[in-house]
This record gives structure tokens, C-alpha cells and sequence, in this order.
């Protein structure tokens, strides 16, 4: 079993809600994220918005819920086909802080959302871009618009690398644990 992460250093965002742009979505995903790490979940938000407008949010759940498929991105899926009553999310873009994985990044060309704009480019597991790209499948019979990486990246690969360092230092310290490193500017 993985050491308990260490309490989180890093304060939330407080957009302007005058410029509803990628920017102003991805900092409320970012947000998540924190609420991710504060509930000892794996610091990864999602936020789903239609015409400049927030229809779903969410943060992972694994550890708390025990469900290996309550990722922030599917949760947020669910809630935003809730709103609207229909699977089919046409139209909705969603901002979530790191690549999703194959699970989310399927789900995600299943509902039909627009578009998906990640922060953390995920080499390993990423399936729009990074260990693969499902969204380039030929026989594919919708795509998704791509905004990959860029979007408040070091501030969400910043809080992923503190989240995993904390983790491995706090396993190396026995059932104790360790502080975190500090967030930047502290």
C-alpha cells in the first residue's frame, strides 16, 4: 500500500470570472486537483464547460471510493450527461490537468465531446497524444479537437511531481512520513 501524501502546500487559483477562457477553466481543474490531493487522491481535476458555461467538475476518487475507474475525467462525463440529459455531449469542451489515460481518453471520444484541452503532456499512459493517441484511430467515427499541453502546465506538473515526490519520500520514512516539499514562492 502506497504512504499517505503529505499534507498539500499549494493554494487554489482564484480566476477572474471576467475572462472565461481556457486559462480561467483549467484554474478551476487545477482546483480539483488540489481537493484531489487534500482527499489523498491522485491530484488530477476535470472541468467541463458549454458555451462558456460550467456543466461538470470533478476531481479522482480511486482510493476514497475503491473504483479503479473514478477518474476525474469519467466522473465529470457523468455529471455533465446528468445536466443535459444525454450521453451525447456535443458541443462541451473539457479542461483536465494531466492526459487522459486510455479509460478516459475512450469515454471521451464515446461521448462526443468537442474538444479537450490537458495540461501535463503523460507520456506513459496518455492516449491522446503521449503513449498513443486513440483520437487518430482510422476507422474512428468522430475526432476531438486537441488543445495538448500549455494550459497552466507547470503549475498542474508542478503539483503532480510534489504529489509523487511526497509519496515515495513518505514511504521512505516509514509510517511517519515526511513533509512535502514546499510549493513555489514559499
Amino acid at each position: 500500500m502506497a504512504a499517505p501524501p503529505p499534507p498539500c502546500p499549494f493554494p487554489k487559483l482564484h480566476p477572474s470570472q471576467l475572462v472565461r477562457d481556457d486559462g480561467f477553466f483549467m484554474s478551476l481543474a487545477y482546483n480539483q486537483a488540489i481537493d484531489a490531493w487534500r482527499a489523498g487522491e491522485v491530484p488530477i481535476g476535470a472541468v467541463i464547460a458549454v458555451d462558456g458555461e460550467i456543466v461538470a467538475a470533478a476531481h479522482n476518487v480511486v482510493e476514497s471510493n475503491r473504483d479503479p475507474t473514478a477518474h476525474a475525467e469519467m466522473l465529470a462525463l457523468t455529471q455533465a450527461a446528468a445536466a443535459r440529459g444525454d450521453w451525447r455531449l456535443d458541443g462541451a469542451t473539457v479542461f483536465v490537468t494531466k492526459e487522459p489515460c486510455p479509460m478516459c481518453s475512450g469515454a471521451l471520444l464515446m461521448s462526443r465531446v468537442r474538444r479537450v484541452c490537458y495540461a501535463v503532456p503523460d507520456p506513459k499512459m496518455g492516449c491522446l497524444g503521449g503513449a498513443t493517441d486513440l483520437n487518430q484511430l482510422p476507422r474512428m467515427n468522430h475526432r476531438l479537437e486537441l488543445t495538448a499541453g500549455g494550459v497552466l502546465e507547470p503549475e498542474c506538473r508542478t503539483l503532480l511531481q510534489a504529489f509523487f515526490r511526497g509519496r515515495r519520500e513518505g514511504a521512505e520514512a516509514g509510517p511517519e512520513g515526511s513533509p512535502c516539499p514546499a510549493a513555489p514562492g514559499t
